[in-house]
């Protein structure tokens, strides 16, 4: 769409507009994960969205070229915040803060390739906890996992998603013992980061072609690299002689074990999996790294793939290839990893330039997060979020000489809301009765009160559940006196609420599909589990049980 001044009406490369249906899934998604960072005692706290350029510089290693910088205007030179972990150091150093448990959820901005229909955004969200300190080893780093854990079940993925875990030192160890050069161990490091998008020949080739190591050296880390597992992957790498003798490796491999052991008490070992191909490629960590993964998160068609090689070889657009391509159709580009974390003890000392404060956190990405879950509804026989919360909407009809009952309608909807139930109205004197009910349909209200003039004049009106079945004995509503509606609205909507828990527990739809992970529970529902409470019978005809997708 060109406007008169001649310019495409859009949005810039890697960002996009929020429709009220998407920010309804998105804000679910957020107080989702806010729910938890709360219940593990987070408080929050907020930080600029640009910084002082010094700040950010020197942090992240290859990815420093991704930093939005701001135009020189004769001031400060300041860049867009490329995450929130900075920041909160800076926060921390500034303040003089010794512990704090802190979570924040804002915006961040990367000059990356973007493929917005994948989450893969410039502009996006990040949901943080990070926890500063001096505490005895990994009990912070045991909680940051737990808190992974109950984000991905609260948000119903149900085991089907995988931590990834590692530890900068068993990396670093394990780079010493293969004859890696000091001043390559970072270089080298971002290679291995790669074993997700590409296979290991891949990888070793850019080892020695690009970064010039030895290919001996190479073949050597790729004996440890590929190898994951749980504790049976800790105990062979402390039954080699030539790791265990490793004095970053020792340090590495007691943290591990401690890790292990803690997570057994938090019943959080389930999706957690020691892959010792994670890196992480930002320079700040020091000790535990992880990553969460789904299988949407790897590409359809690895690197080096037919696929890949057919997706190469399509004609391209005319003009220059560019960075800012969307490449949301590109099968060689996945989600990418949903959340990611680690250990940083050096970053706060990096400002402060006194004693180091260590600090453990985790970020959410709720941009890829909120990808994996719409196209899971879309593939629900095309069920889309809902634009907005309404719970009931108030209509009226009458025959001739119908004045529309505005006023009516009005003191209903104030009755709700000062009850606090969540209502609309439309905004017509004299309403058409199948317009209010489209209304209604198009935003998927689950309950409609319905005004006539007979039965507002017994002090009653009808309440309607919408979507029941022809031939369902409460399809045309039921008569309610206009003092009890507030707590007739409220029973109903509980009553619907447990009926949705108990159909998505029993049918699956809360299963992400094409989300795997460690454990993977299966199994037919027991049909019995779907209506326990013969109290609830009527309503259930509201929602169809839909089978679980296929992606």
């Amino acid at each position: 769409m060109a406007p008169k001044g001649g310019f495409e009406l859009k949005t810039p490369k890697g960002t996009r507009d929020w429709d009220g249906k998407h920010m309804v899934l998105r804000e679910q998604i957020f107080d989702t994960i806010r729910e938890v960072f709360k219940r593990h005692g987070g408080v929050t706290i907020d930080t600029p969205v640009f910084e002082l350029k010094e700040i950010l510089a020197g942090k992240y290693g290859e990815d420093s070229k991704l930093i939005y910088d701001l135009a020189d205007q004769g001031g400060e030179l300041c860049s867009l915040r490329y995450d929130l972990t900075v920041p909160f150091a800076r926060f921390v150093a500034q303040k003089n803060i010794q512990q704090i448990k802190r979570y924040h959820i804002a915006k961040v901005y990367r000059r990356d390739q973007p493929a917005v229909s994948k989450g893969r955004m410039r502009e996006f969200y990040q949901c943080d906890f990070d926890i500063a300190g001096a505490f005895d080893a990994m009990l912070p780093d045991a909680e940051i996992i737990k808190i992974v854990s109950e984000v991905f079940e609260a948000l119903g993925w149900d085991g089907r998603y995988t931590i990834k875990t590692n530890h900068r030192k068993i990396l670093d160890g394990i780079f010493q013992v293969c004859g890696v050069p000091e001043d390559k161990i970072r270089t080298i490091s971002s290679a291995v980061d790669k074993l997700d998008k590409m296979p290991w020949a891949d990888v070793k080739k850019e080892m020695v072609n690009e970064k010039g190591l030895d290919e001996e050296v190479a073949d050597k880390i790729g004996v440890w690299v590929q190898l994951k597992g749980g504790k049976d992957l800790l105990e062979k790498l402390q039954q080699d002689e030539s790791l265990a003798a490793n004095e970053s490796m020792k340090q590495g491999m007691a943290d591990m074990q401690l890790l292990f052991d803690y997570l057994e008490c938090f019943d959080a070992t389930k999706a957690v999996s020691f892959d010792m191909s994670l890196a992480r490629g930002l320079d700040y960590y020091t000790g535990i790294i992880y990553e969460v993964v789904t299988e949407g998160s790897a590409p359809a068609a690895p690197a080096g793939s037919a696929a890949a090689a057919k997706s190469k070889s399509k004609p391209k657009k005319k003009g220059k290839a560019s960075e800012d391509d969307d490449r949301s159709d590109d099968p060689t580009l996945g989600v990418g990893s949903v959340a990611a974390g680690g250990r940083y003890d050096n970053l706060v000392g990096m400002f402060s330039g006194k004693g180091q404060i260590p600090c453990v956190g985790i970020s959410f990405g709720v941009d890829r997060i909120f990808s994996i879950e719409a196209a899971r509804m879309a593939a629900e026989q095309g069920r889309e979020p809902r634009n907005n919360e309404t719970d009931v909407y108030v209509m009226a009809f009458g025959g001739k000489g119908f004045d529309g009952m505005v006023k009516d309608r009005m003191r209903i909807c104030n009755q709700l809301w000062s009850a606090g139930v969540k209502a609309e109205f439309l905004y017509k004197k004299k309403p058409k009765l199948q317009n209010q009910f489209k209304a209604a349909e198009n935003n998927g209200v689950p309950f409609a009160v319905i005004l006539g003039e007979e039965e507002l004049a017994n002090g009653q009106v009808k309440l309607k559940q919408m979507g029941l079945d022809d031939g369902h004995p409460e399809k045309e509503g039921i008569l309610v006196p206009i003092p009890n509606l507030v707590s007739e609205v409220r029973r109903r909507l509980e009553q619907l609420r447990k009926l949705e828990e108990m159909t998505v527990d029993a049918s699956g739809l809360r299963v992400v599909d094409g989300i795997k992970g460690e454990s993977v529970v299966t199994g037919d529902a027991d049909p019995a589990a779907a209506n326990p409470d013969p109290s609830v019978a009527e309503p259930a005809a509201a929602v169809d049980p839909k089978p679980e997708s296929a992606s």
